[in-house]
C-alpha cells in the first residue's frame, strides 16, 4: 500500500500548478462538458502512467540491487530539484476541437504528460516499489486529485492556490523520497 498511496500523494502535489492544469483550464473553458474532459484525463492517465510503470519495474531488473537504489533516489531528487523550474506556457491548442471533448482531452493529456515530470516520476515510483498495478492507480488518483477540481472550478480554483509553495513542496516530496531511498 505504500506505493499507492506515496505514488498518488507525490503526483498530486507535483501536479499543482503543471502544464496539464492548465490545459484542463483550457479544455474546460472551450468545452464546458466536465465529464468527457475527465474521462479523457483518465484513460490517457491510465495508458502513459501504465506504460510509464511497466518501463520502471522493467528496467529496475537490469540494474544490479544496491546501485538500483542509489540510481533511483538519485533521479528521484534530481526531479525535485527540476520541480523548481517553472513551466513554459505552451498556449499552443492544436486544432482538434472538431473531434469533441473526449477525444482532445484523451489526446492533450497523453501527449502532454510525456516526458513531464510526472511521467518520469511514474517511471521511477515503478522502478522503486516494482508494483506496476498500485503505482498506476496511484499516480492516476493523483493526476485526477489535481486536474478534477481545476475542470470543475477553473478559473476561481486557480487564481486562489499559491503556485510557488506548492512547487516548493513537491519538490521537497521528491527529494526526501530520493533521499531515504538512498540511505533507509
Amino acid at each position: 500500500m505504500d506505493s499507492l498511496f506515496t505514488s498518488l500523494f507525490t503526483v498530486a502535489l507535483a501536479e499543482i500548478g503543471d502544464k496539464t492544469q492548465l490545459l484542463s483550464l483550457v479544455l474546460a473553458s472551450r468545452f464546458k462538458k466536465p465529464w468527457p474532459i475527465i474521462a479523457g484525463i483518465l484513460l490517457a492517465t491510465l495508458a502513459n502512467h501504465g506504460l510509464s510503470a511497466w518501463a520502471g519495474s522493467w528496467l529496475r531488473r537490469f540494474i544490479e540491487g544496491s546501485y538500483s537504489l542509489w540510481i533511483i533516489g538519485g533521479s528521484f531528487v534530481a526531479v525535485g530539484l527540476w520541480l523548481l523550474i517553472p513551466d513554459k506556457d505552451d498556449d499552443e491548442t492544436p486544432r482538434l476541437q472538431q473531434y469533441g471533448a473526449f477525444v482532445v482531452s484523451l489526446t492533450l493529456f497523453f501527449l502532454a504528460e510525456i516526458g513531464d515530470k510526472t511521467q518520469i516520476a511514474t517511471v521511477l515510483l515503478g522502478a522503486r516499489f516494482d508494483d506496476v498495478l498500485l503505482v498506476t492507480f496511484g499516480t492516476t488518483a493523483g493526476m485526477l486529485i489535481a486536474n478534477v477540481p481545476v475542470v470543475f472550478a477553473g478559473n476561481a480554483l486557480m487564481a486562489r492556490l499559491p503556485m510557488r509553495t506548492a512547487h516548493l513542496a513537491a519538490a521537497a516530496v521528491f527529494i526526501l523520497i530520493g533521499l531515504y531511498t538512498m540511505f533507509f
